[in-house]
């Protein structure tokens, strides 16, 4: 019944109303926003639960932001991404405003991107597309395994196959590298993402990335990382920045690697909780613990694999786990996407399905390097394009 009325009231005031889009400053707080915008502070924040204020902090600068106001000026909406899948949505509701998180709506499609170095992958990459992230992407990629710098020569080929996120036809949101070709010395190098969410070269071997250890040995994951995830028990809709590991009440955790312990003590819905900065702006979170190790303090430098803490189910928790997050300068980002357990070789049942793929994505390859008319080259785009206040009712069916 809510989906209709609000689809109701966004039809019934979109052709009256203006919509205006707006950057987030730089250093703007969200409790900054309300107040610059005579919005009410108490039912937009102070009466919020503690994760819906933690949401608020997700708020960067850069990202662009959606208000919609009525014939006569006044706010009747306001859509503030969080991410590339959530979103904050402010809306007047009687005589005061509500808040509510909600997902974008958006479809994916696979593409590809193919040209001939001139000077260097980088530099390539983001001349022809306008796209540092599809740039950051492809070198991180291969910066383990192979040397750019020295290695690569002018006429080089290079092929990437990604999938690419579109709202309202135009792209946002950080692609999804699905294959990466690039030709040196003659010889061709691949990566490949596999099924499992971890990147392989030719051979069926993982491609080291930010090396860290899984937090809880031998532990299943219950919990999987999520934009937007529909809270069981809250019954709305949440971000799941972290990793939940399953486990038994005192199972050693480890820090998953070596850094300076920044936090160390009791934290609202995360319970017991440890932040360990490491290098490269990283830092991780293990939330929810039975107890610290004795000698685990704040200010303490911990090594790779060393024990720091034991599983628990302190704050908003339904039982014992550990929740793990990884953080790159504040923002939250998948650790399966990032954190390697070890350096693994694909045996068995797992190569041979990892082959089948490989073979499909070697006969895509192949297939540009032979007809270069047949690419899609990105245009231009901005780091993030967010649902329009109009369709807020789409994201909500």
């Amino acid at each position: 019944m809510i989906r209709f009325f609000i689809l109701f009231f966004i039809t019934a005031t979109l052709f009256a109303s203006t919509v205006d889009r707006h950057r987030w400053e730089n250093g703007e707080t969200y409790l900054v926003f309300l107040e610059r915008l005579n919005l009410p502070t108490r039912p937009l924040y102070y009466n919020l639960d503690k994760d819906d204020q933690r949401l608020t902090e997700e708020m960067r600068s850069g990202i662009h932001y959606q208000i919609l106001r009525d014939d006569k000026g006044n706010i009747e909406q306001i859509l503030l991404p969080l991410n590339d899948e959530l979103q904050i949505h402010i809306y007047k509701k009687k005589n005061s405003y509500a808040f509510e998180a909600i997902p974008i709506i958006s479809s994916t499609k696979t593409e590809a991107f193919y040209t001939t170095i001139t000077s260097s992958p980088n530099y390539n990459i983001l001349k022809e597309t306008g796209s540092k992230k599809l740039a950051q992407i492809f070198v991180s990629s291969f910066k383990h395994s192979l040397n750019f710098k020295n290695d690569i020569r002018k006429g080089d080929r290079l092929v990437m196959i990604y999938e690419q996120k579109y709202r309202l036809g135009h792209p946002f949101s950080m692609p999804t590298l699905k294959v990466a070709m690039i030709e040196m010395h003659h010889k061709k190098h691949y990566i490949y993402l596999n099924d499992d969410g971890r990147y392989y070269d030719e051979k069926g071997h993982e491609v080291e990335g930010f090396l860290l250890a899984r937090p809880v040995r031998g532990a299943r994951i219950s919990s999987y990382f999520s934009k937007r995830r529909w809270h069981p028990v809250l019954h709305k809709w949440k971000a799941h920045l972290g990793i939940d590991y399953a486990a038994r009440r005192g199972t050693p955790v480890r820090a998953a690697g070596s850094g300076s312990i920044s936090y160390c003590a009791r934290m609202g819905s995360y319970g017991n909780l440890i932040k360990i900065r490491h290098a490269d702006g990283y830092e991780t979170r293990y939330a929810h613990l039975k107890s610290f190790r004795h000698g685990i303090y704040r200010g303490k430098r911990v090594k790779k694999g060393q024990i720091i803490a034991y599983v628990g189910t302190t704050g908003r928790s339904t039982g014992p786990h550990l929740h793990f997050e990884l953080r790159k300068r504040g923002r939250a980002i998948n650790p399966l996407h990032v954190v390697q357990v070890t350096t693994k070789k694909l045996k068995g049942k797992q190569k041979r399905a990892f082959l089948k793929l490989k073979k499909n994505y070697d006969e895509s390859v192949e297939l540009h390097l032979n007809n270069k008319t047949a690419f899609h080259k990105l245009p231009p785009f901005e780091p993030m394009s967010y649902i329009h206040l109009s369709k807020v009712s789409d994201a909500k069916n």
